[in-house]
């Protein structure tokens, strides 16, 4: 889990780069929102941007007002400008992690902010004293084969949805 400290250095990193990149950002979802440290940056730093929170927990979904939903059936009403996935595929099994990317590239019109503990992380980086190991462990190419049907990879945990227009040069993409 992050700090919100973590997630403010972290949202400011990405909306600093859309902004380098020139991709407007008017709107944020927020994937297993948890604790809502994104919208609490968003209302701070950016309070024009559009936040929406989801999450499938019924008590973080009350306690911090975000829609009570599960990525893998959740269908968006609208897309957005960056959409924030931390952390939260690697609790769901192989199907409904395949169904939760495709909706990750419906709902987004712009940058990705993605993550989720690969078995090499599990087995070099992971501290297990820290984390939940009771997961769905999969490699990082099962995770790259599906994203980049909807995304380009640009590096840092972020993917370009391949509905922007941004432009980007060769070196600034991952691959």
């Amino acid at each position: 889990m992050h700090t919100r400290r973590q997630i403010a250095q972290l949202a400011q990193g990405v909306i600093s780069l859309a902004t380098w990149w020139r991709i407007p950002i008017r709107s944020v979802l927020d994937v297993g929102a948890g604790k809502g440290y994104w919208s609490d940056w968003l209302a701070q730093a950016h309070p024009n941007v559009r936040y929406h929170g989801i999450d499938a927990s019924e008590y973080a979904s009350r306690r911090f007002h975000h829609e009570l939903a599960d990525i893998a059936a959740w269908h968006p009403r609208q897309k957005y400008d960056v959409v924030v996935c931390q952390s939260v595929l690697q609790s769901l099994n192989d199907g409904d992690a395949a169904k939760a990317i495709r909706t990750l590239a419906v709902a987004c019109r712009g940058l990705l902010v993605f993550d989720a503990p690969t078995i090499l992380d599990r087995d070099t980086a992971v501290d297990p004293s820290s984390t939940d190991l009771d997961v769905h462990w999969r490699t990082g190419h099962w995770y790259r084969k599906r994203l980049e049907v909807g995304f380009i990879e640009i590096g840092g945990g972020m993917w370009l949805s391949r509905a922007c227009g941004a432009v980007f040069y060769e070196l600034e993409r991952a691959r």
